[in-house]
C-alpha cells in the first residue's frame, strides 16, 4: 500500500491541527494510518500523510471535494492549492 503525502497551506496551525479526528476519519475512507506533520520554520505549511488503499477514490475527493468534507476543509483553515505526492 503506497504513502500518499499531501501539502497545503493553513490559515492558523492551532485551528487546523484541532481538526484531526474530522481529517483522519475524511482520509480514513480511502486509507490508513493518517498522520499530520507542521513545518519546523514555524509557517503556516502543513502535510498529511496515509497509507492510501484506494488512490481513485481519494484523487476524486480531492478535485472535487462532497459539500461536507469543502465545509470541513474551510472549517479546518485549508488554503489551496493542495499538492499530492504518491510513493513510488
Amino acid at each position: 500500500m503506497p504513502r500518499l503525502v499531501l501539502t497545503h497551506g493553513v490559515v492558523e496551525i492551532e485551528r487546523w491541527l484541532k481538526g484531526k479526528e474530522e481529517r483522519a476519519a475524511a482520509i480514513g475512507t480511502a486509507g490508513s494510518d493518517v498522520r499530520d506533520h507542521v513545518a519546523v520554520d514555524g509557517s503556516n505549511q502543513v502535510a498529511v500523510t496515509a497509507e492510501v488503499d484506494d488512490l481513485e477514490a481519494l484523487q476524486a475527493m480531492l478535485a472535487s471535494p462532497p459539500p461536507e468534507i469543502a465545509a470541513q476543509m474551510e472549517s479546518h483553515g485549508v488554503v489551496p492549492p493542495i499538492v499530492a505526492y504518491i510513493e513510488k
